[in-house]
């Protein structure tokens, strides 16, 4: 008979809990399951995983395979004197026996016993997937419908996939990447654990005005020439509607001016504060009066954009 070592096959040690060992599978069985596998040899791989784990789940079987001892695998090897008579009511030929028809071909007492042994209590496995919400609803909070396929275990500890209708609410202020949990949603316990848990990474949608970072909220605020020098009051849209904004004199490109507590809420009250960035722009086409006002200021003006940036001269070579 040929040793299989379904320790190493599971990639744990042999001293390994039954908790460990459920892990393992689980872990082993989802990346080479064949319905979702790209791997060329997943369907033996699987076969041989879920071997190993039928053995090593089941404890009179997991102790009935470790008085096999230690073996190298593919190597010839029978079992100890007597380990027949201890472990099965069944007279085996073990030449003409497979490891795994040995193991299923033992005493159903002793497995009907190992069945109805009490068993541990086994959490179900956490689960992480994405949430896209707006800008908006991380604002001002939604209800969201959530329709998920996630892997599960079967009674027999087959991969599955299985369907979730799930409503999940989406605090205000939710910040890009934040992760909020749903106890309880994830895959289901065992003998009795308790079901794990669902995490949502919050993912902000691109918006056409507002950029987020944390509980700040920046857009771009246009200003024509005039009222940058001259100041002016603007509206400008914030999250929680239109706003009176006034602009300094002297406001320059790309100067943030801040609107106190119009940003998303916070954890704990309050709210971040919205930042409207300064953008000079210039009509595409000027009027001819326009185009007069423009010579008479360059005419007369002594501001000079450039005086800081005057280079010296090179030496000749």
């Amino acid at each position: 008979m040929k040793f299989k070592d379904y320790y190493s096959i599971l990639g744990v040690e042999r001293g390994a809990s039954a908790a460990d060992v459920k892990k393992a599978y689980r872990a082993l069985a989802q990346k080479y399951h064949p319905d979702v596998s790209k791997e060329a040899d997943a369907e033996a791989r699987f076969k041989e995983i879920a071997e190993a784990y039928q053995t090593l789940k089941d404890p009179a079987k997991r102790a009935a395979y470790d008085e096999l001892g230690a073996h190298s695998p593919g190597e010839e090897f029978r079992p100890p004197p007597n380990w027949g008579q201890k472990n099965s009511d069944q007279n085996f030929s073990f030449e003409d026996l497979d490891l795994a028809d040995l193991f299923a071909g033992l005493s159903r007492q002793k497995a009907h016993s190992a069945r109805h042994a009490r068993q541990p209590p086994i959490a179900g496995q956490d689960y992480e997937v994405s949430a896209n919400i707006s800008i908006e609803d991380a604002y001002q909070g939604a209800l969201l419908d959530l329709n998920l396929s996630l892997p599960d275990y079967d009674d027999s500890g087959r991969l599955r996939r299985v369907a979730h209708a799930l409503k999940a609410r989406i605090p205000k202020g939710a910040t890009d990447g934040q992760r909020l949990r749903l106890p309880g949603k994830g895959g289901r316990g065992v003998n009795g654990g308790r079901s794990g848990d669902l995490y949502l990474t919050i993912v902000l949608n691109p918006h056409s005005l507002f950029r987020v970072s944390g509980h700040d909220v920046y857009v771009d605020l246009p200003l024509s020439p005039w009222e940058a020098a001259l100041g002016a009051t603007v509206e400008v849209p914030t999250l929680g509607g239109t706003v009176q904004l006034k602009v300094p004199a002297g406001t320059a490109a790309g100067q943030a001016l801040r609107l106190a507590k119009r940003g998303l809420p916070l954890p704990r009250g309050g709210s971040g504060d919205q930042f409207a960035i300064a953008k000079i722009v210039l009509p595409k086409i000027l009027s001819e009066s326009e185009r007069k006002l423009f010579e008479q200021l360059a005419d007369i003006s002594e501001f000079a954009p450039r005086a800081n940036i005057t280079a010296e001269p090179a030496d000749a070579t």
